[in-house]
């Protein structure tokens, strides 16, 4: 497993190839690490790549062409060493195709590109899927960076709020069901907000993640106890996001994906799946999201 490291002015980043995972965020302004450092105590990663599955399945398994398939939450990419194919200081490109192994698991031919490009106060990372195969490629993809919280010395987590774009008074989120880990969709809850702010609180993930559906997050930011942002993450036209942190844990983690978990009970074939991305042979498949630092 290797590491490649880029920085400028604003900001050091090191990228790992296992999972082509960003590890580190290092705000030099500041002087502060702003990735999770994976303590097993809480949470052995720091932003790892959903794929090919975002969350769960139902009963961990899914239905291809009268085919049960084994599934394991968000997917195997993240667990995997991605081929380092393009590198310079300010960018790197990472690179996973499927293999004999990851088709007993997912059985599609497919090639996923990971990119991180560093400019300025700003990280862009980019994912291309493109199907290699001769049959239609069903998947959901997402991002699970998480942002420590309790940057400030003598601060605690309830001191530190979400932040949402301007325009965004209201929210509202569904639930994960706590026994398959797949979403409970026939209750929503409301998430309002005081100034785009919403505190945080120690109890509020003791359910798991906080599913918010219909695009309706396209910017979100960690503010420090002052209401100050230091950590935004820009996601442009994601259908769905996720907020979540284990309880007790100084970080959060901001979740843009394209897809989610089953809805608690679908037990139908995969291309029936609400909110499946369906990808023809030879097409690729292109999403990036931003992680700007203040």
């Amino acid at each position: 497993m290797g590491i490649y490291t880029m920085e400028n002015d604003k900001l050091t980043v090191v990228i790992s190839d296992h999972g082509a995972e960003l590890v580190n965020l290092f705000d030099r302004p500041n002087q502060r690490e702003l990735i999770w450092q994976a303590d097993p105590e809480f949470w052995a990663r720091h932003a790892p790549i959903l794929f090919p599955n975002v969350g769960k399945h139902f009963g961990g398994k899914y239905l291809y062409e009268g085919k049960e398939y084994p599934a394991g939450q968000h997917g195997f990419a993240r667990d995997m060493e991605f081929q380092r194919v393009e590198c310079d200081g300010s960018m790197i490109r990472h690179r996973l195709t499927s293999t004999e192994g990851t088709r007993e698991r997912y059985p599609f031919d497919f090639q996923l590109d990971v990119t991180h490009c560093l400019e300025g106060n700003r990280l862009t990372v980019q994912w291309d899927v493109t199907n290699q195969g001769g049959e239609t490629m069903y998947f959901t993809i997402g991002a699970h960076p998480a942002f420590r919280v309790n940057v400030l010395p003598d601060t605690e987590f309830e001191d530190y709020f979400l932040q949402f774009a301007p325009d965004v008074d209201e929210l509202s989120y569904i639930l994960l069901d706590t026994d398959s880990g797949t979403a409970v969709t026939d209750k929503v809850w409301p998430m309002k907000l005081k100034d785009h702010r919403y505190r945080l609180r120690k109890d509020m993930f003791d359910k798991d993640a906080l599913v918010f559906d219909g695009g309706q997050i396209q910017w979100a930011a960690l503010a420090l106890p002052d209401g100050t942002p230091y950590v935004a993450l820009e996601s442009r036209d994601f259908p769905n996001y996720g907020i979540w942190s284990k309880p007790g844990a100084p970080y959060v983690c901001l979740e843009p994906w394209c897809g989610r978990c089953d809805n608690r009970g679908f037990e139908g074939e995969i291309s029936a799946k609400p909110g499946i991305i369906a990808l023809a042979p030879g097409e690729s498949f292109t999403k990036s999201y931003d992680i700007i630092v203040f």
